[in-house]
């Protein structure tokens, strides 16, 4: 025991062992005894006394000592029976800790009287050491010394030290003060004199910007931020105070004492809000109301104050949803009179609203509940408001107090939580609980009201379900069930919200097929026969109706009366119609049919369906066209008006009002008119009119003879023929509507890119050309309007408007390119080379970056050397290259800058005179054009060395030796041009000249220089010298690929349209928001150097994928290029920069932030160079002084401002989970905020408590941030009414950090993005577009670019960044403009952030249904009149999966979510409210998308097993024979065609005119044919068969579930048993049974072409099948090695023949995995789909029977019979062989005798029947084929019908047939792969086909020289 205690502390000794911020040599920060303190304490002293014994350890142990025992005793109090979780543990090590420093003391015990005497000197000593009073003055001097004193790092050092000496102090002063209250006041007074409190209370008073706040320290208020000083805060806070309309607050109120009370305290009071929650909303008006006013002025006044104009704007915002609702219910809202409220009543109302929203946890996704809750309270406001005092509001008050989130929020959260739990994990049908939207549609209707205020409980909507089997009910009384939708699980959805397209392209399908039937003649008959589809549109309508009534079952109970009513009158006015309709048609046929009829009734029909055809159209017209829908909303009046269009359209709270303008109306119109155009055309003349005559045929032959015993093929015009013909034509009718889509919109997407000038600069080369026009455009673009800028005119001035653009753009570029460098995308000497000058002012022309001018010095000295013609010849070859004539006008403007600066005109002024006369004679000569006669430029050589060495020398510092040098370095430059290159005529300025020659000869010339000193001069001394030494050309910089990329993209942007640039000041606030869960923070040490089986390390790996920035990173930190990461040991920096670098090329959170903290850094910058740029546009430029943007990071003013404007949350759910455990993420997450100060984390903190002497949890939304210790700071603490995830965890976690963030706009980032400085400049740009023109209502959304940077890691990972890019590109262009349909399809769209969190939020939650939670903020904000747009001026980085598995996860995780979509509400509202156009847009886009993928895969089978009827029945022999005898070859076509073209190939469209757009046409070529030799086909094929397969498993069984993908580098290779796992049901059964047609096809199918008509017919199919069965083999890293082969192979059959057991997992037993997948299948429903799809596999018995050699031309019933008995024979023989050991464990011997027996017999029956009957050889192989299939079907059945094969105690036997089969589906997968793992080329073709060539050529040379071990030496 004593040895356990000694270990423990030793452990707890280290806790407190000198322990810092800069943490261990990973980068880690210290997790000492403060990070120990459990969360269940909830006491903040405890974490702050203990971080200050920490700190003081070294100067005094003593008082360290006495900290700790006083932290101890609190804890004591808190808890003293350690109840809590870890409070026990905490408390044992505090006290050891407290021995440890015990034991420490020398000499005898301590006298704990003595310990605030000790404190008080203590305190005073450590005040006067750090000299506090010191600290302060120096910072104030430094902050009132100005705003370019250069002192800002200085300044921040001293605050941030200041801050740390008076955090410490107060916790000192605290634990003083407690201390004394536990003696007597006289004791307490002698022990601290008055003098001593004195001193105390001033520097508790310093301390109060040491209290945290998030962004406005307004509880705390602060001279060291400014951002408390800026008008527009100043005023929004003050516009909240008390206002004299208000009742007084009881004395008994606590009131700030930093702060008057504001109505907030009020309401506080009042509703009995959480203390948190008032300080986060109060921030949040404040803030919300600044940037508001902000907008429309820079308020002025000393007293500033809000404007009327911002509280209305904000007002309005806020509660635009609860305004709509009260219109919507015909209620008033809370005011009688909108007009007559004033401002301080609508701050009221908006603080009420906020207030109401941040408390509201889990019921903010039911935003109309909140409006019915705010406008019950602000019911009680007003009772209230017209007291005196303050009194509760009733509706809050308890036994316990007052409390608005347990009197109100709880009850909602209760019943929520409560139907939440009873959906099984996700598993219950939809139908059978309430979601969120059910419970949100209940405060739709009126009768929401009887919920009463308070709550009345009783009612059914708070009755708590209860579940009962399988089957929920309420507990004590009738139970609110779903509301006016349920999800029911049946692909009937897809009808019933689009039955407008089913009904439209039945009847044009319909249309079609009688004109060809009609031998495509217009006539009275064609006509008469084209109108039958009166009676199909009406039949369909009623199956509408029908399906209207089928899928509210579940919900009549609860939903409106009339909504009931409605369904009830359309399903009897159908019902009517239809029979009617019908009968009028057939009865005008019959008419017809009658000789010399009148055609009376024919005509009654025509007229009938014209009136009912006008009817509907004119109210689709009013109903969506805008000017027409406004005189419709007036004519409701008329009641007859308005029950059409109730009838027309049910009307709900939300999709009201979805129409466009009318020109966004008529442009989506004409798109799909084009569309359908190509369609119909396509349809009719290849699919439909070929088949027409054909059919005719079939059905009127009377085929008598068929191969097998015919059951229903006689006396029915051979229609199983027909319809084997036409299934596959109406599959490819229904779906080739989406492949003319995708082209249509891939060129319509092409032309906008085209028209939005997308792609102009798209190489290296157009950068260098066009960067001359860089600073004009960007200065129109991301640049502030300014002033006068137009009129500035070069003529007359020094600099012109070019200068005045450059100057203002180089700051920017300059910020561009140093941010590439720290990212290590560039070199030192490519960031020297790209770097622009400042251009200042100095020269009289622009200068460019050296990139842009290096080498053309010597191109153009060689270009005079060889001239031979005249000057302006000269001048004119020079010129054509633009930058060499920049680089030869630069040198000589240079050159006599520098000569002028440097030379010393004190006492005489020879020199400066020689620099006047040379250059005056030089433009005398160019003047006259006579240079080439007056110079001689074959010294130009000698002029240029000469210049150069000169240069060289004033580069470096001044020292004697150095400035004699440079003396004579001039002289001999004055030789030079005197007696070299001088032919002048020196007799004009001959005084001048003789006084120079004079002081040459003297001596006296050039012996004084003025050395360059000022920034200025250097820098162009310097560049100077570059221009004259670098030799090679630029052409090339920079090197790296990405760095191209973005200069590309950016410099691109600047010649694209965007709105005007507003000053940050007056910009749109937003906030940046990531849900985090666990992913990779930072990458570890270990997992960098973790070996896979191959010995390649994640590191090793990165290094080879990027060489280059592996050496640029090594430069950055100062080490050699051949350093190997093993060296880094030394230095723990390196090793944390290390891992930096690597984490920024993984997906990674690190790399987020960092990504996402650009736009901080932008803002600061572009906030610090308008502030210096206020006044005079060219005081700033042309004047001597450069703009200097240094220190901008370090403004404290530009950070303000930025922070005003930008927050970042990233919400860490289980963060502080994290932290308890000690998990590294936590420690990395920390390390991220030490580094990004303006970085917050929301978490949700559990803590235990007791209640009646049970443990609870409670939970906790928390806001954190680092402190000046570098810890967590916790700002705010919002207590929950429970656990917060009931539905979705993404959502769930969003929604309860929303209420942190800030500002008017919101964009959300994923967790896997990246962002860049040159892009986060364009931001506020972005933002100006919410107040843009982009239709009829304001943009909500604003789509946003992305570009997916992990395409470069392998060929997999390149096709899918292809095909997402093209969709975030051109797919979304086209979505967005015309079709007006774009969604959002996750990050990193930007949210108009009021609205969506007045609205619900940024996501939807429910289980499962909600899956895909991102896309229904799209559908949300279209509902609600919302807009979304999409802008690809801007890119954000986005990483995507790059290994074939998790690309299957990611593919089956969204196929599945749009397999739940199809279900939803939201999708089915949608397609019923849009217009025809947008509703085929949305479909096509969405759900129908993956049906039409579906479609794809159905239309193969279709067309195979209509041509194995046709083998099989013998019909096609038959048809073929008869067509050729009546030589007939549109039968003979119709019978050999080959439906299955190549659909693929227009669905890559889009991304090779993508392509083509942004990487030009050849560039686009090469890419696409690189992808095809990649077998990108084969990648696209298997990734139809993923979409397939879970888009429809999720429809029939459900099962969607989230993926996690983990978003790794795939670098090990991926045993076959997990390959089939994971693809065995999705791909290998369907490939399997594909291969199985194609092979019966083969067999039994009549082809008069041969082997080469079966290639031609059956290849689409061949190349699926080989697709299905083998890309995961094809593309997993080491596939084909043998060794690796022999392994998989034996992990396999372990696998396999692993019996399993409790809790053994799918990974691990075949058992296992088998259950697992077939838990999908749960419902009735589910198991009548499977049995019926099953059925198919029994045909290839009945038909392969027949063809055997032994039964002859017999097709007797009884054939078929005895096939089952052979079957059941071979079944039992199964059953003896597979018999159970264990069981027979007491009779092996009979066991083996009966088996030995029966093979014996089975084998001697075999080859009697051989020998005495018509049996051959190829009949058992016949045989295999038919039982095959046979045996699956019964199996797929068996799994179908689980609990019923188990009663019959069948499952063992099932289960050893399911075995069979799937040994034997693997062995047929692997023997190819085994047979190609033969080959070692293969696999080395295979890893250069999979990693591109760096990776591949890395490895290769590293295993051969370390042995097979790359990192060996590591």
């Amino acid at each position: 025991m004593s040895r356990v205690e000694g270990l423990w502390e030793r452990l707890v000794r280290a806790a407190l062992r000198d322990r810092r911020v800069s943490g261990d040599v990973f980068g880690q920060p210290d997790t000492g005894l403060v990070a120990n303190v459990p969360s269940s304490l909830g006491n903040k002293d405890i974490d702050d006394i203990l971080r200050t014994a920490d700190e003081i350890q070294a100067d005094d142990p003593n008082i360290s000592r006495i900290l700790c025992e006083h932290a101890y005793s609190l804890a004591q109090n808190l808890d003293p029976n350690s109840e809590g979780r870890g409070v026990l543990q905490f408390k044992t090590g505090l006290m050891s800790v407290i021995k440890q420093k015990l034991m420490k003391r020398e000499g005898g015990t301590i006298d704990r009287s003595q310990d605030i005497a000790r404190l008080q000197e203590f305190y005073t000593h450590y005040r006067e050491k750090h000299n506090v009073d010191k600290l302060r003055e120096e910072e104030m001097k430094l902050r009132e010394s100005g705003f370019f004193s250069g002192n800002l790092g200085e300044l921040e050092r001293k605050t941030l030290k200041r801050k740390r000496v008076l955090a410490t102090l107060k916790v000192l002063g605290h634990v003083l003060e407690q201390l004394t209250n536990e003696v007597s006041p006289e004791e307490a007074e002698r022990l601290i004199p008055e003098e001593l409190k004195r001193v105390m209370e001033v520097d508790a008073a310093m301390t109060e910007d040491l209290v945290a706040y998030n962004i406005i320290p307004l509880d705390a208020p602060t001279l060291t931020n400014p951002i408390v000083s800026f008008p527009e805060v100043r005023a929004a806070a003050s516009s909240l105070k008390h206002f004299m309309g208000l009742p007084k607050l009881p004395g008994t109120f606590p009131a700030p004492a930093t702060r008057s009370l504001d109505v907030f305290d009020f309401l506080q009071y009042t509703f009995g809000f959480q203390k948190d929650n008032v300080s986060n909303q109060r921030e949040h008006v404040v803030h919300l109301l600044a940037n508001e006013q902000s907008r429309l002025r820079i308020l002025e006044e000393p007293e500033p104050k809000l404007d009327e104009a911002a509280v209305q704007r904000v007002f309005l915002k806020s509660l635009d949803n609860y305004i709509k609702w009260c219109n919507y219910l015909g209620i008033l809202p809370v005011w009688s009179n909108l007009e007559a409220v004033s401002k301080e009543k609508k701050l009221l109302l908006i603080s009420l609203y906020f207030l109401i929203w941040g408390e509201a946890a889990n019921v903010r996704f039911l935003p109309e509940c909140l409006c019915y809750i705010f406008h019950h309270m602000g019911r009680e406001l007003e009772e209230i408001s017209r007291q005196q005092v303050a009194q509760p509001a009733n509706s809050c008050v308890s036994e316990s107090g007052v409390s608005f989130i347990n009197q109100v929020i709880l009850p909602l959260y209760e019943v929520i939580s409560a139907e939440a739990s009873n959906n099984d994990n996700g598993r219950a049908p939809h139908s059978s609980w309430r979601n969120y939207d059910d419970f949100n549609e209940y405060f739709w209707s009126l009768h929401c009201f009887e919920l009463g205020w308070p709550w009345r409980k009783g009612t059914t909507f708070f009755l708590h379900p209860t579940r009962s089997k399988s089957v929920l009910k309420s507990s004590g009384g009738k139970r609110c069930g779903k509301t006016s939708f349920v999800e029911h699980r049946t692909f009937l959805h897809l009808y019933h919200s689009f039955h407008r397209l089913w009904i439209f392209l039945l009847i044009m399908f319909q249309g079609l097929a009688v004109f060809s039937f009609n031998k495509s003649q217009f006539n009275s008959k064609t006509i008469r026969e084209v109108l039958s589809v009166g009676p199909t549109y009406f039949v369909m309508k009623f199956f509408e109706s029908v399906l209207d009534i089928i899928m509210m079952y579940g919900a009549y109970s609860t939903s409106r009366r009339l909504a009931v009513t409605r369904i009830l009158l359309r399903f009897l006015f159908y019902c009517l119609t239809s029979v009617f309709i019908c009968f009028l048609y057939v009865r005008a046929l019959a008419e017809q049919s009658k000789p010399n009829a009148e055609s009376i009734i024919y005509k009654l029909y025509v007229i009938i369906l014209s009136i009912y055809a006008g009817v509907k159209f004119i109210l689709s017209f009013l109903m969506h066209i805008p000017a027409c829908h406004h005189m419709s909303n007036q004519c409701d009046g008329w009641p007859l008006i308005r029950f059409l269009k109730w009838m027309h359209q049910e009307h709900y709270y939300v999709g009201r009002g979805m129409y466009e303008r009318a020109s966004d109306f008529i442009k989506y119109m004409i798109f799909w008119f084009v569309v359908l155009g190509c369609k119909f055309s396509f349809a009719y003349f290849l699919l439909i009119r070929p088949l027409a005559g054909p059919t005719e045929l079939i059905v009127e032959m009377d085929i008598r003879q068929y191969s097998w015993h015919d059951l229903v093929s006689k006396n029915n015009h051979n229609a199983l023929t027909v319809l084997s013909l036409w299934a596959p034509v109406l599959a490819i009718y229904l779906l080739d509507i989406h492949i003319f889509y995708t082209v249509i919109s891939a060129l319509w997407g092409f032309l906008l890119g085209a028209r939005d000038r997308l792609g102009e600069i798209r190489s290296l080369d157009a950068v260098h050309h066009l960067f001359d026009k860089f600073p004009e455009a960007f200065m129109d673009t991301l640049h502030v309007p300014v002033p006068d800028r137009d009129s500035i005119q070069s003529s007359g001035q020094a600099l012109g408007k070019n200068k005045l653009d450059a100057a203002r753009f180089a700051p920017f570029w300059n910020e561009i390119i140093r941010n590439m460098r720290e990212e290590d995308y560039v070199t030192d000497l490519e960031m020297e080379l790209l770097q622009m000058p400042k251009n200042s002012g100095s020269l009289p022309l622009v200068q460019w970056p050296l990139f842009l001018l290096a080498s053309k010095l010597f191109v153009a000295k060689d270009t005079a050397l060889e001239n031979r013609d005249s000057q302006d010849e000269l001048w004119d070859r020079i010129s054509k290259d633009g930058y060499m004539k920049y680089a030869v006008q630069e040198c000589f403007y240079a050159i006599k800058f520098i000569l002028t600066s440097i030379l010393d005109d004190e006492g005489n002024n020879e020199g400066k005179k020689w620099i006047e006369r040379i250059y005056e004679d030089i433009q005398g000569s160019i003047a006259n054009g006579s240079i080439l006669v007056d110079f001689d430029l074959n010294k130009l050589p000698i002029l240029i060395q000469k210049v150069t060495a000169l240069l060289g020398i004033l580069k470096k510092d001044k020292t004697p030796e150095l400035e004699t040098g440079a003396v004579k370095a001039i002289l001999d430059l004055y030789d030079v041009m005197q007696h070299d290159m001088f032919s002048i005529n020196m007799r004009e300025n001959y005084e001048t000249w003789n006084r120079l020659f004079k002081a040459r000869t003297e001596g006296r010339l050039f012996q004084k220089l003025k050395w360059p000193r000022d920034a200025e001069l250097k820098s162009q001394v310097s560049r100077l010298y570059a221009l004259l030494t670098i030799k090679d050309s630029a052409a090339n910089v920079p090197k790296n690929l990405e760095a191209r990329r973005r200069l590309e993209f950016f410099t691109n942007s600047l010649f694209m349209e965007m709105p005007v640039a507003k000053h940050v000041r007056e910009m749109l606030s937003f906030c940046v928001f990531t849900p985090y869960y666990s992913e990779t923070v930072l990458y570890s040490m270990s997992e960098l150097l973790k070996e896979n089986e191959d010995g390649i390390s994640t590191l090793f790996y990165l290094q080879k994928i990027y060489p280059d920035e592996w050496k640029n990173f090594l430069s950055r930190i100062g080490r050699h290029e051949n350093s190997t990461e093993s060296e880094f040991s030394d230095n723990p920096n390196h090793i944390l920069e290390l891992r930096f670098w690597a984490s920024y090329r993984g997906q990674t959170l690190a790399r987020t932030v960092r990504g996402m903290m650009y736009y901080r850094k932008a803002l600061m910058l572009q906030a610090y160079l308008e502030r210096i740029s206020t006044g005079d546009v060219e005081a700033d430029i042309i004047g001597n002084e450069s703009i200097d943007v240094q220190g901008f990071e370090l403004s404290p003013e530009a950070r303000a401002q930025a922070d005003l404007k930008f927050t970042y949350v990233v919400t860490c759910q289980i963060y502080g989970k994290q932290k308890e455990d000690h998990k590294p993420e936590a420690a990395d997450i920390a390390l991220l905020m030490q580094r990004n100060e303006a970085l917050r984390v929301a978490f949700i903190d559990v803590v235990e408590t007791l209640k009646d002497g049970k443990v609870h949890n409670e939970y906790f939304s928390k806001l954190v941030k680092a402190d000046i210790n570098g810890k967590d700071k916790e700002i705010y603490s919002i207590k929950l009414p429970g656990n917060p995830k009931l539905g979705e965890g993404k959502p769930e976690n969003q929604n309860h950090a929303v209420v942190f963030t800030r500002g008017n706009a919101v964009q959300t980032i994923d967790m896997n993005q990246d962002n860049y400085f040159e892009e986060a400049l364009k931001m506020r740009n972005l933002l100006e577009e919410f107040y843009c023109d982009h239709g009829i209502r304001p943009p909500t959304i604003l789509g946003v670019r992305e570009h997916v940077f992990t395409g470069s890691v392998s060929s997999l990972a390149y096709f899918m960044s292809s095909q997402e890019s093209s969709f975030v590109t051109l797919g979304q262009r086209v979505l967005a403009n015309p079709l007006k349909v774009r969604m959002h399809y996750g990050h990193p769209d930007v949210f108009d952030r009021v609205f969506h969190i007045t609205r619900g939020g940024i996501s939807k939650a429910s289980r499962v249904i909600n899956i895909s939670e991102d896309i229904y903020s799209g559908f949300n904000s279209t509902l609600r009149q919302g807009n979304v747009t999409h802008h690809e001026y801007i890119q954000v980085g986005k990483g995507r999966d790059v290994g074939l598995n998790q690309i299957a996860l990611f593919e089956g995780k969204v196929a599945g979510g749009n397999g739940e979509q199809v279900l939803s509400r939201d999708i089915y509202r949608l397609g019923q409210h849009f217009d025809f156009f947008r509703m085929l847009s949305f479909y096509f886009t969405t759900v129908g998308f993956y049906f039409c993928t579906m479609l794809t895969v159905l239309t193969v089978y279709a067309f195979l097993y209509g041509r194995v009827y046709l083998a099989l029945s013998g019909v096609d022999e038959t048809i073929l024979d008869r067509a050729q005898i009546r030589d007939n070859t549109s039968l003979s076509a119709a019978i050999n065609a080959q439906f299955l073209f190549q659909i693929g190939i227009f669905t890559a469209v889009p991304m090779i005119l993508g392509f083509i757009l942004e990487q030009g046409f050849l560039r686009a070529v090469v890419s696409f044919v690189t992808m095809q030799f990649q077998l990108c086909t084969v990648f696209f094929t298997f990734s139809l068969g993923t979409r397939t397969h879970y888009f429809g498993r999720t429809i029939l069984h459900g099962g969607a579930r989230y993926q996690a993908t983990g978003r790794g580098f795939v670098v090990r290779h991926i045993k076959f048993t997990e390959n089939y796992r994971l693809y065995a049901r999705s791909h290998f059964v369907k490939g399997m049974e594909i291969v199985l047609l194609l092979v019966v096809y083969l067999s039994y199918g009549y082809n008069e072409g041969g082997a080469l008509s079966y290639i031609l017919l059956t290849v689409s199919g061949w190349f699926l099948a080989i697709s299905w069965l083998f890309a995961p083999y094809l593309f997993n890293p080491s596939g084909f090695e043998w060794q690796k082969a022999v392994e998989d192979f034996r992990d396999w059959t372990n696998w396999l023949f692993y019996r399993g057991g409790i809790g053994v997992k799918g990974e691990e037993s075949w058992e296992a995995w088998w259950d697992e997948e077939l838990s999908h299948i749960r419902n009735f429903s589910g198991r009548v789909m499977e049995t019926i799809l099953s059925l198919r596999f029994f045909i290839f018995q009945y038909g392969i029977i027949y063809k055997l050699d032994v039964q002859g031309s017999n097709t007797s019933l009884s054939v078929y019979g005895f096939s089952w008995v052979v079957f059941a024979v071979l079944i039992l023989l199964f059953k003896v062989f597979t018999f159970s050991q264990k069981i027979s464990v007491n009779f092996q011997l009979l066991l083996r005798f009966i088996q030995g027996l029966s093979f014996l017999l089975a084998l001697t029956g075999l080859i009697v029947a051989i020998a005495f009957t018509d049996l051959s050889i190829t009949d058992i192989f016949a045989c295999i084929l038919a039982f095959l299939p046979t045996g699956w079907g019964i199996l797929s059945i068996a799994c179908a019908w689980k609990p019923v094969v188990k009663k019959m105690r069948l499952w063992k036997s099932i289960r050893s047939i399911a075995r069979l089969y799937d040994a034997a589906m693997g062995m047929l997968i692997f023997i190819p792969i085994a047979l190609f793992s033969w080959f070692p080329f293969v696999s080395t073709f295979q890893t250069r086909l999979m990693f591109n060539q760096a990776f591949s050529r890395g490895l290769e040379i590293s295993l051969i020289l370390a042995g097979n071990n790359p990192n060996a030496d590591l």
